[in-house]
């Protein structure tokens, strides 16, 4: 049977008067995002990995899911709005034909989506890792490590568990410790690895919602030996890569990590004793200065330089600006303790109260000091008071013959004050953290600078929430959940290389700022939101005359849209 022709949907906007018919469609940051794209080889690897097409499509997988990358970049749209925002656009910028628009649609992409999970989401953003690498010469003499959760709202029961699909694993959408502070929702875990140079992703993994961050360092630091070739790389991390096991896995096998020692370790405790006692000599190691050239945040070291039991390199440092931040934490904490603690004195003095019994009352206050963590800050004294009450044995009105029956109840009250011995003692330790590496040969202020790179990646996760609104996820299929966080991987790292690019051509023409703000103000460090912003106005305008061949215009650039396609080396990017 022949297939029925899909009628070619109105695509951008269109105008007609006396014989002329104008179109118009929208190109903005797209031809500057196909000239990365193209130098990051995705679409052909894409198709390299995907399984093989169904010649009856007439959408290829890696067609559909470029398409749902641009609009993941650019405007992050759910699935049903793509097809009305690719009508908008430039079907060219796009890939596609104009007659292949009328085949996109939200079933399409899904199935687009299928065939990514098909391909082994691992192995493929390993390939295209390892493209940007060559092509954009990305430093990978340091790589940054931590994971975020992707929060779901929904049952997701059919996901309840791992299962083997297609011959891949989808991963289980369930509870376990969220990041997000939403502990009543299900989630899944996303691992990402940054380079320290334009903190570049250079791999990502999509765990189940219910994985320890602990089991998955050691599996990521072999697939990032794979990825660079060597095993010299120092691999940062947060404190869950800090236990006996990974450090030895990575110090076993020749590998360098850096990571902060956490506060359960009693080298922690036994620090900290010795910093209360006073026996503790701290020496400068670093400044840090704002954009305006002003001091930000003052770094020591301590001497001599520890060791941990393991016979690691342990040093321990003092921020001036975190010892401020403590401070605040701390009378934070001690704010909303006593406020809570008022409340709840406040239930014990009603007349109505609930709390008759000590062990009740207890539980109350031990729920308020550890919730705000004040347990050794506060002093705490539970009254117990009897209070008579008498009641009459019968019913009717009373008389001078009316027998009363003697009841007690107990009352509490609570005394509370501050420890201000151990206020001290706490305060004594504001503003310092420990690092435990295995190298011995970088200095203290290359440690720290290392470990402070870490924010790094927790920018990459806030875009990944914010700017790229990764939640809520419009996909009931597990499946196709995880093949669209790859997406989002690609999405980071085309981001990432963006701004490496233009912020590297600033350094070489010596440009401090770009006129980015609003009102023309000085920005130093361009985003790619910014540069959608700046290009939303461009648009690629097709005019027909009779029957004369069509007209192709652009709209003309402003001067501060040419100076950036120049810098980025794109100089006939936007060229008809």
């Amino acid at each position: 049977m022949k297939r029925p022709l899909l009628k070619t949907p109105p695509l951008g906007d269109t105008a007609q008067a006396a014989g002329r018919t104008l179109h118009s469609y929208h190109l903005g940051l797209l031809p500057i995002l196909n000239r990365l794209l193209t130098r990051l080889r995705l679409e052909p690897i894409l198709r390299d990995y995907l399984p093989p097409e169904d010649r009856r499509s007439r959408i290829s997988p890696a067609q559909g899911l470029m398409v749902l990358l641009k609009n993941l970049l650019l405007s992050r749209e759910p699935l049903y709005g793509v097809p009305q925002w690719a009508a908008r656009c430039d079907p060219a910028a796009l890939g596609l034909a104009p007659q292949q628009i009328a085949a996109l649609n939200d079933d399409r992409i899904g199935r687009c989506l299928d065939q990514l999970f098909r391909s082994d989401c691992g192995s493929l953003a390993l390939a295209v890792a390892t493209q940007a690498i060559a092509e954009f010469d990305v430093e990978l003499d340091e790589l940054h490590n931590d994971s975020t959760t992707v929060t779901f709202s929904g049952a997701y029961l059919d996901a309840a568990r791992e299962t083997k699909r297609r011959g891949q694993t989808r991963l289980a959408i369930t509870w376990g410790h969220n990041k997000d502070h939403r502990p009543d929702l299900k989630q899944l875990l996303f691992i990402l690895t940054v380079a320290k140079d334009g903190g570049v992703p250079v791999y990502f993994q999509a765990k189940s919602g219910n994985v320890v961050d602990d089991r998955t360092h050691r599996s990521t630091w072999d697939l990032l030996c794979k990825l660079t070739g060597r095993l010299d790389f120092l691999y940062v991390a947060d404190c869950k890569l800090a236990n006996t096991e990974n450090m030895a896995y990575v110090h076993g096998h020749g590998g360098r990590f850096l990571t902060v020692l956490p506060r359960t370790r009693s080298e922690d405790r036994t620090f900290r004793e010795a910093l209360a006692g006073g026996r503790v000599r701290w020496r400068w190691v670093h400044d840090k200065y704002d954009e305006e050239g002003k001091l930000a945040d003052q770094f020591r070291v301590s001497e001599p330089a520890a060791t941990s039991v393991e016979g690691y390199r342990l040093e321990w440092y003092h921020s001036t600006r975190k010892a401020e931040l403590d401070a605040l934490a701390r009378a934070r904490q001690l704010e909303r303790t006593l406020k809570d603690m008022a409340e709840l004195q406040q239930k014990l003095t009603s007349p109505r109260t609930r709390y008759r019994w000590r062990a009740k009352v207890t539980e109350a206050v031990e729920v308020i000091l550890q919730a705000h963590g004040t347990m050794d800050w506060i002093e705490l004294e539970i009254e117990e008071h009897e209070q008579e009450i008498f009641r009459q044995e019968r019913r009717g009105r009373p008389n001078d013959r009316t027998r009363y029956r003697r009841q007690v109840k107990s009352r509490f009250e609570l005394k509370y004050a501050l420890n201000h011995a151990t206020l001290a003692s706490a305060a004594v330790s504001d503003g310092v953290f420990p690092l435990i590496t295995n190298d011995r040969q970088l200095s203290e202020e290359a440690l720290l600078l290392a470990y402070k790179g870490q924010p790094v990646i927790e920018k990459r996760f806030e875009q990944l929430k914010t700017e790229f609104e990764v939640a809520p996820v419009f996909l009931k299929e597990a499946s196709r959940i995880q093949a669209l966080l790859c997406l989002y991987f690609f999405v980071l790292l085309v981001q990432a290389l963006l701004e490496r690019e233009l912020r590297r051509a600033m350094a070489r023409h010596q440009i401090a700022s770009l006129p980015l703000y609003p009102e023309g103000r000085a920005c130093r460090r361009p985003t790619t939101p910014q540069l959608i912003e700046l290009f939303e106005n461009v648009q690629r305008h097709c005019l027909v005359v009779g029957n004369k061949p069509p007209v192709v215009m652009t709209t003309k650039l402003s001067k501060l849209q040419r100076r950036i396609v120049k810098l980025l080396g794109m100089r006939m990017v936007y060229d008809n």
